[in-house]
């Protein structure tokens, strides 16, 4: 009796020995950060003053009438929007192709990965020399229309760039998921069809699509996540410009905070950020979890 309990006790202290400290870091730099912004929101301060001043709900009214804020919730509501969709179809449509037996699928898997591992701001600074100095040098050599257009002064094609870059960035993490999900669908179900006689269409949305719904679920979910977080690419591509037409909510609170000095406003601009996500993160998974099927 006293050896379990002590077996017990001394595997409790194990447990506590290898959590505690991954416990206290977490707590230091992601949940008290996380709580002072709350507390900040409520304040005016422009990061200097020793006592920031209490102002209640005054930021978050602002935030009602502030017309770039509004400004960049469409653009990154928008950008979100086609960024999920045509992230996830590629990924989906590259992911089929690969998981089939053609020739260097290895070289490709990992062709397509690489850039998902570069900073997105040193991608954006290459992707920003591209579209200027690269894309004048080919329209000197070739005449082609496409490359005289100016991709990063126009709003439109402005926008067009950021989804590009963060599309060609982002692919690779989506596909090894999707990967992985179409190798878990049992042989024996799509060899099933094939004797039912279902075409390739059919199969894939009768069959394969449904019980890969758990990856589908995962890849949207980051997607979402990621897409209403951006920051990275715009900064170092476009910095909200030409103007304001490609400003995230993300960019916003970094310019309301470090460019304007109000950093009080600029926290309760994260924390509406931060309840945006959660919201719309919580219902895409309770939407699609409901669709998932088992094999």
């Amino acid at each position: 009796m006293l050896r379990s309990k002590k077996a017990r006790l001394m595997r409790g202290l194990e447990f506590a020995g290898f959590t505690l400290p991954a416990i206290a870091l977490i707590v230091l730099f992601v949940e008290l950060p996380f709580i002072m912004s709350i507390v900040y929101s409520f304040t005016k301060w422009n990061g200097l003053d020793k006592v920031p001043k209490f102002i209640g709900l005054g930021n978050y009214i602002d935030i009602l009438s502030d017309k770039s804020m509004h400004q960049a919730l469409i653009f990154t509501l928008l950008f979100t929007v086609v960024m999920v969709t045509v992230t996830n179809i590629l990924a989906i449509i590259l992911a089929v192709m690969l998981d089939s037996n053609i020739k260097g699928r290895n070289f490709l898997r990992a062709a397509f990965y690489i850039p998902n591992i570069v900073s997105l701001i040193v991608i954006g600074y290459i992707w920003r020399f591209v579209f200027s100095e690269g894309f004048e040098s080919l329209y000197n050599l070739t005449n082609a229309g496409i490359f005289e257009i100016s991709w990063l002064g126009d709003a439109k094609y402005g926008f067009i760039s950021i989804v590009l870059v963060s599309v060609w960035q982002a692919i690779g993490f989506y596909l090894v998921i999707y990967i992985a999900g179409l190798q878990t669908v049992p042989r024996d179900v799509i060899e099933a069809s094939y004797i039912d006689g279902a075409g390739g269409l059919r199969r894939f949305f009768g069959v394969t699509l449904p019980l890969i719904m758990p990856s589908i679920t995962i890849c949207v979910f980051y997607s979402l996540s990621n897409a209403l977080k951006t920051f990275d690419v715009i900064l170092s591509l476009t910095y909200g410009g030409p103007g304001t037409s490609t400003t995230s909510i993300a960019l916003d609170i970094y310019k309301t905070a470090f460019s304007e000095n109000r950093f009080g406003y600029g926290t309760a601009k994260s924390v509406v950020l931060f309840l945006l996500i959660l919201v719309i993160t919580v219902l895409q998974v309770t939407v699609f979890k409901k669709r998932e099927v088992e094999a």
